[in-house]
């Protein structure tokens, strides 16, 4: 009998940092319970097979396309997301009373937020300096007086929570503007769940799916009858795009950008390829000073002109209301115990970090004697106190330094205690390592009250340092077990009833276009490739420059952009990056598996643009593109639902295709063209099999026209195209008043009637001239009807 792998030997030399609580370990030093059956469990296993649960893990969120965005402008920016394979673990007990203390906490925060945009008596009382109100960038005027729709200012916050050497917790700093990471804890779990498969199911864990449905069920009820709720998204260049996308699949919801909002008579209403249709609520996910560049900040491109008349009128819930980041600053948590006592008649029962707001003699005094254990930083910032480049642990210079700043810019600075983060385990190199931590625990209003995500995630440092807890400093995130003491539920979205079929959801009009612009451009890209392999197959034939057809084409590809300065040219990648780029902006309505192709494309692209020689190594690169760009259709056009967003992309798709093929022949039909063009135009029309077939004799300027133009069997011919319009056209929304058909309808039937009666003798290279202009009149008719 062959010997079993040794166990793993996990926890042998692990050891909380000096003066930090562990969740290993509670503070007598003794293991906690939770983490028991886990650990067990784990070290029933070899090395190798935890590796390879790991990997697990990873697979599953390459595949699921999750990642993290760094701040920059340019959508490719993509990091993968950094999973740190073991969850944190809390007890179902701690649980509740950390929910308890944040319900309490919940319901201060509204209580400010109604206060600062209502009567203002904290500020009057002397509870809060108006100074310090006044200078918020988050507080935002325009704002004062307009009651929120639902009688609420806040449904969804986010707690950032530390865990304090005795084992109780605190806040850290609340998130009230547009709270991030909900969706990403969903994708932590299920990658969690891919790698303790075996383990999940009777681990006891609290499900996640209970709190999204409350809060979809709010959102829904916020929005009223008649009225759609969406998320409101800045766009693809936000970090957490990705999020926003998966969020509005996950519950059904659009997801719109500022331009796809127009206010009339006080009520938001999205553009649609059906018209107008009105808005009830957003779950807002862009930063309020950015939402109406008429009443906030004018320069916003991302947001929509109105929107403070459409809360003005009553005619649009937001989640959160406008300037509610007035809450995030860290001067407002030195005044929010002191504020709960006035407010609520009772203390803090989970306290926030000490914090000292030097614009008051008193504090700045107490700052200035006690800096060697404070941390000190903007006052108005929204950033944790260890993300600030805190000043602690002053020499005497430094000590005389601060005094003079704290007296001249005392206002904008706090103190706040040197707090040292809990530790959680983590893996590293198949081993169990303490790394710093915080919480992220989401709540959300519900009828009922305030409902919590029953886990969240935890940000975990990449080493001891608190500094490198942000994934833009390399740290990682950790899914969140709450763990009962008894089996739990089952619980998922799905109502236990069987449900109709739901309708076809809106479309906005620009997700319809960026839909039309991704078929068109990913058929431009492989009309390129198929020209890139035709060149450099008839240079593999011979080594003679002065080839008219190696010059025919030559001219022909430099014409499109695609000069040949190399093998592959550079704007080869380019041009599909485009395609990415439309993508982009609609990934709610892409699958995974179409997103990655697409990706897969581009990278390949880049690479072989680098790397391959002329000739036949450059014809074989582009055979592999080839391949994968017709992977990346068949996925789309195959898989994706025919609902209307999919008429639109096959709108573009077909559009493009019957105009390169017109382009096409206009050059290499010609009567005058080199001889050897007629072979490329059916080459690179992939028809030359058909083409053999058909007339059994080589390629005449007859028979390529006939089967290029007018073959309706044939899918790369340009009847075949219009006749593909033709039926998407009359599957989209269309005005009942036009008995006669639109002026679309009216275009696309005169192409498709001159093209039934057109003979090959009659195609002259004006013809063809002629047709891409009508073509273009089909284009320009689309448009204005649907992409406006």
């Amino acid at each position: 009998m062959a010997d079993l792998p040794p166990p793993t030997d996990l926890t042998g030399g692990y050891a909380p940092l000096p003066g930090a609580a562990d969740e290993l370990f509670a503070a007598d030093g003794s293991p906690r319970p939770v983490w028991a059956p886990l650990l067990d469990w784990l070290g029933d296993r070899p090395a190798e097979e935890i590796a390879e649960r790991t990997a697990r893990g990873d697979q599953y969120l390459r595949d699921a396309g999750v990642y993290f965005r760094l701040y920059a402008n340019d959508p490719g920016q993509e990091r993968e997301w950094p999973l740190s394979h073991l969850p944190v673990l809390l007890s179902e007990t701690d649980w509740g009373q950390l929910c308890t203390g944040l319900t309490q906490r919940a319901e201060l925060l509204e209580a400010v937020m109604a206060d600062l945009y209502g009567p203002g008596r904290l500020v009057r009382d002397g509870h809060l300096p108006a100074d310090l109100v006044a200078r918020n960038p988050h507080w935002l005027r325009p704002l004062v007086g307009i009651p929120p729709r639902s009688g609420h200012f806040l449904h969804h916050l986010a707690f950032e929570i530390g865990r304090s050497p005795d084992g109780s917790f605190f806040v850290l700093g609340d998130r009230t503007q547009a709270p991030s990471g909900a969706g990403f804890a969903l994708e932590n779990r299920m990658a969690t769940t891919r790698m303790f498969s075996d383990f999940v199911p009777r681990s006891h864990v609290l499900r996640l799916a209970g709190f999204f449905r409350a809060f979809r069920a709010a959102l829904e009820a916020q929005a009223g009858p008649g009225r759609r709720a969406a998320i409101l998204s800045p766009g693809p260049s936000n970090d957490t795009y990705y999020e926003h996308t998966y969020i509005a699949r996950y519950l059904g919801l659009m997801l719109l950008e500022g331009e796809d909002l127009i206010v009339r008579d006080g009520q938001a209403m999205v553009r649609t390829v059906t018209g107008l249709e009105p808005v009830g609520a957003l779950w807002r996910r862009i930063d309020s000073e950015f939402a109406d560049p008429l009443e906030l900040n004018e320069s916003s491109q991302i947001g929509t002109p109105g929107m403070i008349e459409a809360l003005r009128a009553g005619g649009l819930g937001l989640v959160n209301a406008l300037g509610s980041g007035v809450l995030e600053v860290r001067a407002m948590m030195a005044f929010l115990p002191r504020i709960s006592e006035v407010l609520t008649g009772a203390p803090l029962s989970l306290p926030n970090i000490a914090t000292w707001w030097c614009g008051q003699p008193a504090e700045r005094d107490f700052v200035l004697e006690n800096a060697a254990r404070l941390m000190i930083g903007p006052a108005l910032d929204a950033a944790l106190p260890f993300a600030t480049g805190a000043e602690t642990a002053l020499g005497p210079a430094e000590t005389e330094a601060l005094a003079e700043r704290l007296a001249r810019e005392g206002a904008d600075l706090v103190g706040q205690e040197a707090v040292t983060l809990s530790t959680t385990p983590a893996l590293h190199e198949g081993r169990l390592v303490p790394r710093p931590m915080t919480l992220r625990v989401f709540a959300a209003r519900t009828p009922d009250g305030w409902t919590f995500m029953p886990g969240g995630y935890a940000r975990i440092g990449k080493t001891a340092d608190t500094k490198a807890l942000a994934m833009q400093a390399g740290g990682s995130v950790a899914d969140v077990w709450v763990v009962a003491d008894a089996p739990v539920p089952d619980d998922t979205l799905v109502p236990p009833e069987i449900v109709p079929r739901a309708t076809a959801g809106a479309l906005p009009s620009r997700a319809a276009e960026n839909l039309y612009w991704l078929g068109r451009y990913v058929e431009r890209a492989e009309g390129a490739i198929r020209l890139i392999r035709a060149y450099h197959l008839r240079l593999a034939e011979t080594a003679d420059p002065a080839d008219p057809r190696l010059q025919l084409l030559e001219g022909y590809l430099a014409g499109l952009g695609l000069g040949l300065d190399q093998p592959v040219p550079e704007a080869l990648p380019g041009l599909i990056g485009t395609a990415r780029d439309s993508a982009a902006k609609v990934r709610d309505r892409f699958s995974p598996d179409a997103w990655s192709a697409l990706n897969d494309l581009f990278k390949s692209a880049g690479r072989l643009t680098r790397k391959v020689g002329p000739g036949a190594d450059a014809a074989h690169a582009m055979t592999v593109l080839l391949r994968k760009i017709s992977g990346f259709s068949g996925l789309v056009h195959e898989n994706m639902y025919h609902f209307m967003g999919w008429r639109f992309l096959s709108l573009g798709r077909a559009q493009e295709r019957a105009d390169a093929m017109l382009m096409l022949l206009t050059t290499f039909a010609d009567p005058a063209a080199a001889p050897g063009a007629l072979e490329i135009a059916i080459e690179v029309g992939d028809s030359v099999m058909t083409h053999q077939r058909r007339y059994r004799f080589g390629p005449a300027h007859g028979t390529v026209l006939d089967l290029l133009m007018l073959d309706d069997n044939n899918p790369r011919a340009v009847l075949s195209q219009v006749v593909q319009m033709r039926q998407h056209v009359s599957q989209l929304p269309h005005d009942p008043t036009e008995d006669r058909g639109s002026a679309l309808d009216r275009a696309l039937l005169m192409l498709d009637t001159d093209l039934r009666v057109a003979q090959p003798e009659t195609l002259t290279t004006e013809t063809l001239i002629a047709l891409r202009g009508r073509l273009y009149e089909v284009s320009d008719l689309l448009t204005a009807r649907y992409l406006r």
